[in-house]
């Protein structure tokens, strides 16, 4: 029997968070975009932009930015598991980077929070570009849950 995809354990607060952590001025700056989610999963899409590239020779994108898609998609993918909004920290983010991305293509992610403890999100991810069977990146990650007593999204952390 095929496991079919369930949908985010709470809809409206990983809705919110995902339209946030697209609006974090970061984000916005290097032009995130989310695409998809279901429970454990979540993909987000990183357009080319020449403003990012690390190399002017051959167009490529800079691994931090490639770094940035990986951590922010791996979190969401931790959100589309919780019930209730809390702030949650990056602990740990390993990344093997295993070719450069094709100039002029967008990059996408694609995360799965496999495991989620009391206290800890265990994640892995893969950023990968259409067309190509061969992954830009793999990573995994770590997240402390409950790391703040800010709202992650919400006016009272802006205030």
């Amino acid at each position: 029997m095929q496991n079919l995809p369930l949908p985010v354990l709470n809809p409206a607060l990983f809705e919110d968070v995902a339209n946030w952590f697209c609006q974090i001025p970061h984000s916005a700056t290097i032009g995130l975009e989310f695409v998809n989610g279901e429970r454990g999963r979540a993909t987000m899409r990183l357009p080319y932009n020449t403003a990012l590239v690390g190399n002017a020779r051959t167009g490529v994108l800079h691994g931090g930015v490639i770094t940035s898609l990986i951590d922010t998609t791996s979190a969401l993918s931790v959100f589309s598991m919780l019930a209730e909004r809390e702030a949650i920290a990056t602990l740990d983010l390993r990344i093997d980077y295993l070719r450069g991305a094709t100039p002029g293509e967008p990059v996408y992610c694609t995360a799965e929070c496999y495991r989620l403890g009391r206290q800890i999100g265990f994640t892995r991810a893969t950023a990968y570009q259409e067309g190509n069977d061969q992954p830009i990146a793999h990573g995994v990650a770590t997240f402390m849950r409950d790391s703040s007593a800010a709202q992650l999204g919400s006016k009272k952390a802006e205030g």
